[in-house]
């Protein structure tokens, strides 16, 4: 099946602020906007064959830059987890909050007051990039790339499924401003190619049919170069 390229938005205001967005309509700072002009020069010359994003500005802001010429289709199962109250708080703040250890160590209960479920943020997530990218490999092939442009806790979310781990094991995985993280989906399981990556090469992660369709995993493992 196809591989998934999962951008993650450059850096905001709120970020820059330790403040925690949400769904609000926050914009990239200058920080993000070099960061999604230095995604531009890594995602030149892949053969995207769809590119989708969240709804929020953000991620459209993000795209603008770093793929001017695309016309992305907005996913709404990719948006910003509802954190409902939390919404605009500084996370200094809502780190006092009696639900924070919760979030962090058991997050596959927690429902944000006034927001969504965490496993409901995941599941939806999850069902998105997994429909997508099956429509693609039917297609386009298994050797079919394309990308998605979404939010941190997301984006863990997606990694920790293609990784077979429960949702409370996601806060070790990190998604930082900026980041590729991609993905390749297989008959009977996903690889993980490249995690929270702000700088490597990504023109290898675009595999030949054979490669692309290959399920099991090089023992040893392998001898690289095809993004295996």
């Amino acid at each position: 099946m196809a591989t998934l390229l999962l951008l993650r938005h450059g850096r905001t205001t709120s970020n820059a602020e330790g403040g925690l967005a949400g769904r609000q309509p926050v914009e990239l700072d200058d920080t993000g906007r070099a960061q999604a002009v230095a995604v531009r020069q890594r995602l030149a010359g892949l053969p995207l064959a769809a590119v989708v994003t969240s709804p929020l500005i953000r991620c459209r802001q993000t795209l603008e830059l770093a793929l001017p010429g695309a016309a992305p289709v907005v996913e709404d199962g990719l948006v910003e987890c509802g954190y409902g109250d939390w919404e605009g708080q500084p996370l200094e703040k809502l780190a006092k909050d009696p639900l924070w250890p919760v979030v962090q160590q058991h997050p596959s209960a927690v429902v944000f007051p006034g927001g969504e479920a965490m496993a409901a943020m995941a599941a939806r997530a999850v069902a998105a990039v997994r429909g997508w990218d099956a429509r693609l490999t039917e297609r386009h092939g298994p050797e079919a790339i394309w990308l998605a442009c979404t939010h941190g806790d997301v984006i863990k979310a997606i990694v920790a499924d293609a990784l077979g781990l429960h949702l409370d094991q996601f806060q070790r995985i990190v998604a930082d401003p900026g980041s590729v993280t991609a993905i390749r989906y297989t008959p009977t399981r996903p690889f993980v190619l490249r995690a929270n990556d702000t700088g490597g090469d990504l023109t290898n992660l675009v595999a030949p049919p054979a490669a692309a369709a290959e399920s099991d995993a090089p023992v040893g493992g392998g001898a690289g170069g095809s993004g295996r």
